[in-house]
């Protein structure tokens, strides 16, 4: 229910760019703008997704955080879903979100309101405590005792 007024505004002032932009630019290039942001936010969504995944691959071998690479892809694909909507302000909203300088600078405006993961590795888990210590026994397992498998797995068997 709270999305609901900024929905109706949001809908009212594309619908004012409409008319006034639409009627200043002509049915025919407005026409044009609004088909040719969509397929560019097309095409950059079909780019991006399979960059995603590249990205996200090189930054876990390189052992460095994937969370700069997942907000500018996330960033990107808010774009791309931006410029497929139709209205001026989704396409000039998507148009800026492209601009690196500008993804850098809002990414940096929202991680001020994320909480930071702790940088020592402990307690990467919501609610987790430092001080608290699970104590364990476990037992060494050697690969060459395990019994010849002669079928399917244990886990398979009714």
């Amino acid at each position: 229910m709270r999305l609901f007024g900024p929905f109706v505004v949001l809908m009212l002032v594309e619908i004012a760019l409409f008319i006034t932009l639409g009627g200043w630019m002509g049915l025919w290039l407005s026409l044009a703008v609004i088909f040719g942001t969509a397929f560019l936010g097309a095409a950059l969504l079909r780019a991006q997704s399979q960059r995603m995944a590249l990205d996200l691959r090189a930054a876990m071998e390189r052992m460095s955080s994937p969370l700069s690479p997942m907000a500018h892809h996330a960033l990107i694909l808010f774009a791309g879903i931006l410029l497929i909507l139709p209205g001026f302000l989704g396409d000039t909203i998507g148009l800026l979100l492209l601009i690196p300088p500008l993804r850098r600078g809002l990414i940096a405006l929202l991680a001020r309101y994320v909480p930071q993961p702790p940088r020592d590795g402990f307690g990467t888990h919501p609610g987790a405590r430092p001080d608290v210590v699970i104590d364990a026994e476990f037992i060494e397992l050697d690969d060459t005792a395990a019994p010849p498998r002669s079928g399917p797995s244990g886990w398979t068997r009714h």
